[in-house]
């Protein structure tokens, strides 16, 4: 859909042959989807989208969301078998983990029970409420392990907005940032939506996400539309996501 009044793109006609890295589809683990009837209209409107492939990344977070490989593989199974019964065995599906950077997460690293997205990259979050204590020592912990910290939605953490400057030191300090692309619009709020555009204009943001948790959010795509500008920016955004995680 490209509306010719308007001069504008709509950011799902941009999404074919998307690689989702970040998402929360996988039924009853976290939350996101609260079942498999909810993780497959979830999947059936990525795929309408054009969404080839998803890295499942339910959360690991320590006494809220204490899943570990043996919950998610188990997730997964459960939603493989129901997506080969509903037609979308074409859809790709792997599964890791968003971190969250807590008093258990070292504990999780030293013990590797770590689910990365593939080619060395792990999926890390912090609070909305507060930076996390041990990030910094958990970021130089991850490296030593020969991964490179990926930082989901940076633009969410108000506690930043004020210093921008951190963006720039997590980029000196290897730690590579994920946008979602619902901060695009004024979903989250407005305020969100200003850091997500300071980010991309910085040349900040290495790779983009949906992080669609239910149907709502499906709702929040579809109405995105993108200048000619931000179309070429955020389309470059989505060739190196693929191009890295295919």
């Amino acid at each position: 859909m490209f509306s010719f009044f308007t001069k504008k793109q709509y950011l799902v006609d941009l999404l074919n042959g998307f690689v989702d890295i970040h998402n929360h589809i996988l039924p009853g683990i976290d939350d996101g989807a609260k079942n498999v009837e909810e993780s497959i209209a979830l999947l059936k409107s990525l795929d309408e989208f054009g969404v080839k492939s998803l890295i499942c990344t339910p959360h690991i977070m320590h006494n809220y969301h204490d899943n570990d490989k043996i919950s998610i593989n188990k997730a997964y199974e459960l939603l493989k078998v129901a997506m080969n019964k509903n037609g979308l065995s074409n859809l790709q599906l792997t599964v890791a983990a968003e971190h969250m950077i807590d008093d258990n997460f070292e504990n999780l690293l030293l013990k590797n029970e770590i689910i990365g997205l593939g080619n060395n990259h792990l999926l890390i979050e912090m609070s909305y409420l507060q930076p996390s204590i041990n990030f910094d020592g958990a970021v130089e912990k991850i490296k030593s392990k020969q991964l490179f910290p990926l930082l989901a939605h940076p633009e969410r953490y108000l506690y930043f907005h004020k210093t921008p400057k951190v963006y720039h030191r997590f980029k000196e300090n290897g730690i590579k940032l994920q946008l979602n692309m619902l901060s695009l619009s004024g979903y989250y709020g407005k305020e969100i939506q200003k850091i997500a555009y300071y980010l991309l204009n910085n040349n900040l943001i290495d790779f983009i996400g949906t992080d669609i948790h239910h149907m709502r959010h499906v709702d929040g795509l579809k109405k995105i539309t993108l200048s000619h500008k931000k179309s070429n920016q955020i389309d470059c955004l989505i060739h190196n996501t693929i191009n890295t995680f295919y």
